[in-house]
């Protein structure tokens, strides 16, 4: 499992009703994340997110390239700068889609827990369950995730921050270089994690 395949479920954190913790930064924010199990333990990635927009950039380090999630149109941007190209994936609504991180469903259970430091930042537990999906995860007032880790069949995973820089981010780094070009997705083929047309 890629490593942005294992963060994007993490931030996807369910929340209850009558109790709902912000799960996407409130404000830009650069954090480096390191996997704590499984078997992509010890690697790590860089996430950054430009807050206005909604938008959260992720960088992987040995990966081809990097991508864009774009939380208000719903699209996912891949860019390969080998191929000096890039794909805009839908979510998982349309053909090829992807699951992207969304609003908490409103039936999921989160209890809160007590509390941590982590990379330096205090953040808050909290216990989710949503069908068969249990988890953990701790995150400061803004919505920084500073760790997770959760279970749902027999895939789960856990991720821990090691660096947290707040600061305003370039929206240049969100969108494709100048001079890259779109490519499409070849008829019945989706990215790992989303589903073919026609299914």
């Amino acid at each position: 499992m890629g490593l942005a395949a294992l963060a994007l479920p993490l931030l996807a954190l369910p929340a209850a009703a009558q109790e709902r913790p912000l799960f996407i930064p409130q404000r830009d924010v650069a954090v480096t994340y390191r996997v704590t199990s499984g078997e992509a333990a010890g690697r790590e990635l860089r996430m950054a997110w430009l807050a206005g927009p909604g938008k959260l950039r992720i960088d992987a380090p040995g990966a081809p390239g990097w991508s864009v999630v774009d939380q208000k149109a719903k699209r996912m941007l891949v860019v390969m700068d080998q191929q000096r190209a890039f794909l805009e994936v839908p979510s998982q609504g349309g053909p090829g889609g992807f699951a992207l991180p969304d609003e908490p469903a409103a039936q999921a259970r989160f209890t809160r827990g007590g509390s941590a430091t982590i990379a330096g930042h205090r953040c808050t537990l909290w216990r989710y369950e949503e069908g068969q999906a249990r988890g953990e995860a701790c995150l400061t007032e803004d919505g920084v995730m500073l760790r997770s880790s959760g279970a749902q069949g027999r895939h789960s995973g856990a991720v821990e921050a090691v660096a947290v820089e707040y600061g305003p981010q370039d929206p240049a780094r969100f969108a494709p270089p100048a001079g890259y070009r779109s490519m499409q997705l070849p008829d019945g083929l989706a990215l790992p994690g989303g589903k073919p047309p026609g299914r």
